[in-house]
């Protein structure tokens, strides 16, 4: 089934190039099928890219989904044009009232500063707490995951002596998992962060399962039934070029950086980097919408009363 985007949304355009089914909204007008609310709080700077990131993967489901993009209501975005947050988005306090299946929180460029200082923390967190009782199952990516572990269960980052960059191998961890189903045991997925949480604060009864993680980057993705969360702490939603595009920023700014792990052929910048991660991240996001369409409620009123802490 189609995705539902607003007509004239960029991502749209992109999808369509490649084949992403993408549902107009007189049509979805006309069938008779309750889609799956989704919202998405973007808190990436370049929030068209990541509009599109995410679009084209959640518009692969064969479910229909509705995606409202969220924003901070006190923050002015740097990267993206003030028309575009205006005709596309809406700020939390105008979507605080409603209910959704499924609600997606990004991470920032932000993850070296401590959770407190953050400048729109005090939102954040009153987000992070509104998931509780208007959200049926949320997901944190990177950054975002970090600061829903943090205000959730205490578990701090540490910032590395060097940046984690590249694209890793991860270990599956939980076969069972109905997340990871149709998985192989092993994968590749994008990292790109300057901090990591680790498995020795992961308590064993905090109801966190890890179920993917590397031997070099640490802890990848948990689940938690409470609240039926997911903490991505890498970038599974990334583009091809989204590691060649950050490796070139740092090089052209005259930042040190190294060349992205296992990115290049032959570690080589010069050639076209493969995509090795694309087809887990689809089925990581087909499963949980899958997982979303099978547990949450048919009346969106009824939701939050069984997921509240």
């Amino acid at each position: 089934m189609p995705i539902k985007i607003p007509d004239q949304l960029p991502a749209r355009d992109v999808l369509v190039r490649e084949g992403v089914p993408v549902m107009d909204e007189q049509t979805a007008l006309r069938q008779d099928i309750r889609p799956l609310q989704i919202g998405l709080l973007n808190l990436m700077p370049n929030k068209i890219r990541t509009e599109a990131q995410i679009a084209r993967l959640i518009g692969s489901s064969p479910l229909q989904v509705e995606l409202t993009l969220v924003r901070i209501g006190n923050h002015k975005a740097k990267n993206t044009p003030e028309e575009h947050l205006i005709t596309f988005y809406q700020t939390w306090e105008e979507v605080r009232s409603r209910k959704f299946d499924g609600f997606i929180i990004t991470g920032a460029p932000i993850e070296l500063l401590p959770f407190e200082t953050v400048g729109y923390w005090d939102e954040l967190t009153q987000i992070l707490d509104w998931t509780r009782t208007n959200v049926h199952s949320s997901f944190f990516i990177c950054w975002g995951a970090m600061a829903a572990a943090w205000h959730f269960h205490q578990i701090p980052k540490y910032t590395l002596e060097k940046k984690a960059f590249g694209v890793y191998r991860h270990r599956n961890n939980a076969p069972t998992s109905p997340f990871l189903t149709g998985f192989s045991d092993d994968f590749a997925i994008p990292v790109s962060r300057w901090t990591e949480v680790r498995a020795a604060d992961i308590s064993a009864d905090s109801g966190l399962e890890l179920l993917m993680d590397s031997s070099v980057t640490g802890p990848c993705m948990m689940s938690e039934k409470t609240g039926n969360r997911l903490y991505m702490f890498n970038h599974i939603e990334y583009d091809s070029t989204s590691l060649k595009e950050e490796y070139d920023r740092d090089v052209a700014a005259g930042t040190p950086i190294e060349i992205p792990h296992e990115y290049y052929p032959n570690d080589d910048p010069s050639r076209p980097p493969l995509n090795r991660w694309r087809s887990h991240a689809h089925l990581l996001f087909g499963n949980w919408l899958n997982q979303v369409y099978q547990t949450t409620v048919y009346d969106l009123d009824q939701i939050g009363g069984t997921n509240a802490d």
